[in-house]
C-alpha cells in the first residue's frame, strides 16, 4: 500500500515537471517555435483589440458577452508572452555571461513591457508595438535555430 501511495504522489507530479520545460538542463531548446508562439499570441491580442472595438458600442447581451470574451482573451494572450519570456527567455536563454547581456536583457524586458501595455489597452496599435519588441529577438534566436 505505501508503495502505491508513493508510486501516485510520483506520477501526480509528473505532469508540473513536465509544464516547466528546461528548468533542468535537458539539453532540447527550441528557441524558434517559443518566438514563433509568442507571435502567434500577438496575433490573437490584435484581432482581440480590434473586436473589442468593434463591440465596444454594441448594448446587447450577446454584444457585451463577446465584448467580455474578447476582453479576457487578450488578456490571456497578452500574459501567455510575459511568461514565455519569464519562464523561459530570462531563465533558461539570457544569461549573465554573455558579452551583449545588458542588450538581452533589455530587448527581453521590452517585450514584457508591450505586452503589459497591449493587456492594459485596446488599441491594436499596442500589440503592433508587441510585435515589434518580439521581432527584435530574432537577433539572438533566428528562424529554425535549434540549439543545445
Amino acid at each position: 500500500m505505501l508503495r502505491s501511495l508513493a508510486i501516485a504522489a510520483v506520477i501526480a507530479l509528473l505532469p508540473a515537471a513536465a509544464a516547466a520545460h528546461c528548468q533542468i538542463p535537458c539539453g532540447i531548446y527550441d528557441d524558434d517555435a517559443r518566438v514563433t508562439s509568442m507571435l502567434e499570441d500577438t496575433e490573437t491580442v490584435a484581432k482581440s483589440a480590434r473586436l473589442i472595438q468593434e463591440l465596444a458600442s454594441a448594448q446587447d447581451a450577446q454584444s457585451r458577452q463577446q465584448f467580455t470574451r474578447w476582453v479576457t482573451n487578450k488578456e490571456e494572450h497578452a500574459q501567455k508572452v510575459i511568461d514565455t519570456i519569464a519562464d523561459y527567455f530570462l531563465t533558461q536563454r539570457v544569461k549573465p555571461d554573455q558579452d551583449d547581456y545588458a542588450e538581452r536583457l533589455a530587448r527581453h524586458h521590452a517585450v514584457i513591457v508591450a505586452a503589459m501595455k497591449a493587456k492594459q489597452n485596446a488599441d491594436p496599435a499596442f500589440a503592433e508595438e508587441l510585435r515589434r519588441a518580439i521581432e527584435a529577438l530574432r537577433t539572438y534566436y533566428p528562424e529554425h535555430g535549434h540549439t543545445h
